[in-house]
Parts: structure tokens; sequence; C-alpha cells
């Protein structure tokens, strides 16, 4: 900021000495000396600013935010909502800052999951070596010995973790809006096991090494035809160019790579392998299983792979906002057959709740979830209800 200050007033000094020296000339020449001086300026140049560096807070308290009574996140000290544009013009610190807070918040909620459900992390996959990447879901204390019902949560894709449904919503709204503690707490009060998934988590981000100067380029060992790698690369380093341009003094971004996580690369990898190492081995006899956007395509997936043992076992499942596409995933008719007697797909509507909808594909029905909400928000008693209701279901 003082540099930005200094340039301009320099600028500024230096325009005012050229009219002083033209100020014994007529209007005209005047006017053709500013505008030569003018022309000599590049504007563009003289406003840009010096990007800060992505250096963040790493606790709420260093943020200087909190959780209230009400689950809400206030500005410890104004009271006021998290501001999204701390600093103005500059988009990418703003989005950079606002994803560290993000971090925060998931282990945040990753602790009222150990404190307030008391759940516990179960390692994946289960024979990881010491040295490989791992993951982890969270099972409250008698998921695996429940005899009669468990609950298996299934997020959507993106950011969010485990007991989280929407990290916005959890930020901009409160707790029980963006997170599955609700159904959590609800369930183990009604005598459920409950499982929560972790489906985004599914590689280990590290710094890339520095590249060896006798190692050949990425681009030397490309099969692409030279022409066509050209373009690409000068495509790449004019959009690098155009976004570097807008500040005198960009960060660079750390580079780096992704290291998967066995068996668990994926959502539906990871779902596939929760259901062979942790449900099918769980006592309850019955499943219930609740999945969000992602959720439902992962949750789909996984009766193509393991059709009878989901039938045998799962006695209904509620979707909201499903993404799955029983056409696109090649889906047989016997699964879309049980599935219009054992799913139901709660869809954001204005309608009033549980409202049958038009249907869109042969598979499961689709009802209302009361408000343009986040289906889970809003059809969250529904769902809940359907679950009591379903307990003495005869699995197929």
């Amino acid at each position: 900021m003082l540099a930005h200050l200094c340039t301009t007033s320099l600028t500024l000094y230096i325009l005012w000495i050229t009219m002083a020296q033209v100020d014994g000339q007529d209007d005209k020449e005047k006017t053709t000396a500013l505008k030569d001086l003018l022309s000599r300026i590049d504007l563009d140049e003289l406003m840009k600013k010096d990007e800060p560096p992505f250096t963040f807070p790493k606790t709420l308290e260093e943020f200087e935010y909190a959780f209230n009574e009400d689950g809400q996140l206030r500005h410890i000290n104004t009271g006021e909502p998290f501001v999204f544009n701390a600093r103005e013009d500059l988009h990418r610190w703003n989005q950079k800052r606002y994803e560290a807070l993000g971090e925060i918040i998931t282990q945040y909620v990753y602790e009222l999951l150990e404190k307030k459900c008391n759940m516990t992390k179960a390692s994946l996959p289960v024979d990881a070596s010491e040295d490989e990447p791992t993951s982890f879901i969270y099972l409250s204390p008698d998921a695996l010995s429940n005899p009669s019902k468990l609950l298996v949560l299934i997020q959507g894709s993106g950011v969010v973790r485990a007991g989280q449904w929407a990290r916005r919503l959890i930020i901009n709204q409160d707790l029980d809006s963006g997170t599955q503690i609700p159904f959590i707490t609800k369930a183990i009060e009604e005598g459920y096991g409950v499982m929560v998934l972790n489906p985004n988590e599914n590689y280990l981000e590290v710094e890339k090494p520095a590249l060896s100067s006798t190692l050949p380029s990425p681009t030397e060992l490309s099969d692409e035809p030279a022409e066509k790698r050209e373009r690409k690369e000068d495509k790449e380093s004019k959009k690098k160019k155009e976004f570097y341009g807008k500040y005198r003094n960009p960060q660079k971004e750390t580079e780096t790579e992704r290291i998967p996580i066995r068996e668990n690369g994926s959502s539906e990898e990871h779902v596939l392998y929760v259901w062979d190492n942790f449900v099918s081995n769980a006592a309850a006899k019955n499943v219930f299983i609740m999945a969000h956007s992602y959720g439902g395509l992962s949750f789909v997936e996984l009766m193509n792979q393991r059709d009878m043992q989901v039938k045998n076992r799962v006695c209904a499942v509620a979707l909201t906002d499903s993404a799955h596409n029983i056409w696109l995933q090649e889906t047989s008719k016997g699964t879309q057959d049980w599935m219009q007697q054992h799913c139901c797909n709660w869809v954001s509507s204005a309608e009033p709740l549980d409202t049958p909808l038009e249907a869109v594909l042969p598979d499961c029905p689709r009802v209302s979830a009361g408000g343009e909400r986040s289906a889970y928000i809003t059809c969250k008693p529904a769902v809940l209800h359907t679950a009591r209701t379903q307990q003495g279901c005869v699995c197929v």
C-alpha cells in the first residue's frame, strides 16, 4: 500500500512540475503537452495493487471469529457475520482466506463429532502401512455392534468432509444448517448406530519437489504433436500473464501433487470400500442410508457393484437433491424396481413437505423437501420419520 501511494504521489509530482514548466505557454500548447505526458503514463500499471502474502490465522480465535450459542459464526468484537470481501479488488486473496477458514471449520466439526457425539475415527485403508496416505470415517460406539439398526450418512462432493453437508452454510448460516450433527444426535437418541462417511478425502496433497535440470520436461515426454502442445502452452502462458498482470507483486502458489488414498481415490471407491469393510461387518439387521447430492450417485454405484448385498441389508434410503442417473450409470431393471420400493428423493421445492413431484426417471419417487433451501435441511423431520416407519421392513 505504501509503495502504491509513493508511486502515485511521484507521478502526480512529475505532472505538477511539467505543468509548471509550460505555464508560460498558451492553452493549446498546454493541452498538447498534457496529452503527451499522459500518453507516457501507464495508468493501469499505476493502479495495480500489491497482492498480500497468503498467510492466514490457524485457529478461529486468531481469525477473531467464534460460534455463538445458536451455532452462528460471528466476529468476537463486532458480532457481525463472516465477511468474504475483507479486502476490495483482491478476490484471489479473499478466496484463499475463505479456504483457510474452511480448513479450521473442518477441524472444528471433527471435534464436535468426537466430543458432542462421542464418535471415534476408523482409519482407511484398514491395512494401511505406516508410510502410505490414509483417510478415516467416524463411528458411534455401537456402529458395528448395534443388532437392530444402523444409519449411514454420505455427503455430496467438494470440500466438505466427515460431519458436513455444506461448508458455505456452516459459515454463513449456522452449524445445524451445514453439519450432520442434528441427524447424528437424533439418530443416537432413537437407538441407531451411526456411521459417518468421508467420501471427499481421496488423496494426500504434498509439495512438489524441485525438478532436476537434467530431467526432461513434461512437454518433452508428451506424445502430443508439437504444434498442438505449443498452442496449449501459449494459451496457458497468456492466461497466467493476464491473471498475474492484475497485481504489481502477485503471490506465487506452491505447486503440489496428489497421492491417491488406496481404494478410496473417489467418492464411489470410498463408499464401496466402507461397505465391504465396515457396513457388511456391522451387526445391524436393518441398515438405513441417507445420501445427499453426489452421495446419491455413489450409493447407486454401490448398488451396481454389490446388488444383492445391498438389497439384503438396506431397509430404506433417503436421498436429498440426489445427483444419480440410472441411465448414465446403467442400472439394471431389478435395481430400478428396488429403488422404487425402498428409496425416496427429497428435492428442493417450494411445494409443501412430502408433496409428490413429477418423476424424471423411472427409479425412485421424488417429493418436495418443503423449501428452496438445501433439501437435507428442510426435510429432516420426514427423513427421520421414514427411518422409523421402515424399521420393520423385509429386505428383498
